[in-house]
């Protein structure tokens, strides 16, 4: 638990089951694409929709129906996910035709607030301070197993992209490996940092800054803005104007314009057409594996699934067959929308 206030001790909370969940998720080789696929059918007996008098991310109010969480004075939650794709402990993966690896790793749960019906956009600003703050601890701590290599924290937000729970909440997940997307950003961070000497996303936002056609946010520290290559039509990136490889290097002037960006972002969002808007937040930062990674630049991605008020971006034939994707809109036409969305930092938005 993580409060911006002391903690009373002793505070504990059963597992809503009793029952331990048997999980022992694999790997298996994936030859023509050239990267691992994990097997966790576990997960299929995972909680779904549950009404909200029975909500496991909430504070425990009756012993006979335990939540994850303790009654108490703080203001952020993270525990291990009872329904895990990686865990530590996994071990002995099946023989096949393809190779094999035990799914080694941690996933974990942050509960962003006690509050069901809260957002990040309705949080105080030190309050998403904090959990800047908790991602950079959680990174810390997870980076410290010597199997892990990649920490990656993101938000699912709304039944368009799959989330069951609704209470405001995210995930973690730590790797064995780094993964496809990421690796792949970072071997063209490094490309361009050996050539020339700077970091490929600060370049960019140099770039984004002297156009001015697309920044959403901007102060001494932070910025936000739909990137010229978007691939969703309301697509936005946030990031510290300065490159730092990861949460743990963060100085506390970054972090606390990187939570006016997140709020502004996440309050225009909602503004747009008035009602939550649903989008996968993922953030991408340096390795784990011991290595330095001066290339790398912590940083925000927002995949919302709208490209209009009433219509879903569907990923179809070219995207998932191909690789390739369309946007159906202009960045520079996007940008001026989210622009346009006045929003009071102080007084956030009801949707």
């Amino acid at each position: 638990m993580y409060s911006r206030q002391p903690i009373a001790e002793g505070l504990t909370a059963p597992s809503p089951s009793q029952e331990p969940v048997q999980a022992n998720p694999h790997l298996r080789w994936h030859p023509l694409r050239g990267e691992w696929v994990a097997y966790a059918s576990h997960r299929q007996g995972r909680t779904f929709m549950p009404p909200p008098q029975y909500n496991p991310l909430a504070p425990t109010t009756d012993p006979e129906f335990p939540t994850e969480l303790p009654q108490g004075d703080y203001d952020v939650a993270v525990f291990d996910n009872r329904f895990p794709s990686l865990t530590q402990g996994a071990n002995n993966p099946p023989n096949c035709i393809v190779e094999t690896l035990p799914a080694n790793g941690a996933c974990e749960v942050v509960v962003f607030t006690q509050d069901p019906e809260a957002s990040l956009g309705s949080l105080t600003l030190d309050h998403l301070d904090l959990l800047l703050q908790v991602w950079g601890d959680r990174t810390r701590l997870l980076g410290s197993i010597p199997q892990i290599q990649y920490v990656l924290p993101f938000e699912n937000k709304g039944v368009e992209v799959g989330v069951t729970l609704h209470h405001p909440h995210g995930q973690i997940y730590a790797y064995p490996l780094i993964p496809p997307v990421c690796a792949r950003m970072l071997e063209q961070q490094e490309k361009f940092y050996q050539e020339q000497g700077r970091g490929l996303l600060e370049d960019l936002i140099e770039k984004e800054i002297k156009d001015q056609q697309r920044i959403i946010y901007q102060d001494q520290y932070a910025i936000a803005f739909i990137p010229v290559c978007a691939r969703y039509p309301y697509e936005v990136w946030l990031a510290p104007i300065q490159a730092v490889p990861s949460f743990i290097e963060l100085s506390r002037e970054q972090r606390q314009s990187l939570a006016k960006a997140l709020k502004t972002v996440t309050l225009k969002y909602d503004g747009l057409w008035q009602r939550s808007f649903p989008y996968l937040m993922a953030w991408f930062q340096a390795p784990t594996d011991g290595n330095a990674h001066p290339e790398a630049h912590l940083h925000a991605q927002f995949y919302p699934p709208y490209r209009t008020r009433e219509k879903l971006k569907y990923l179809a034939g070219t995207e998932l067959a191909a690789g390739m994707f369309v946007n159906d809109a202009l960045p520079e036409e996007k940008a001026k929308e989210l622009q346009a969305v006045v929003v009071n930092l102080s007084e956030p938005v009801q949707v």
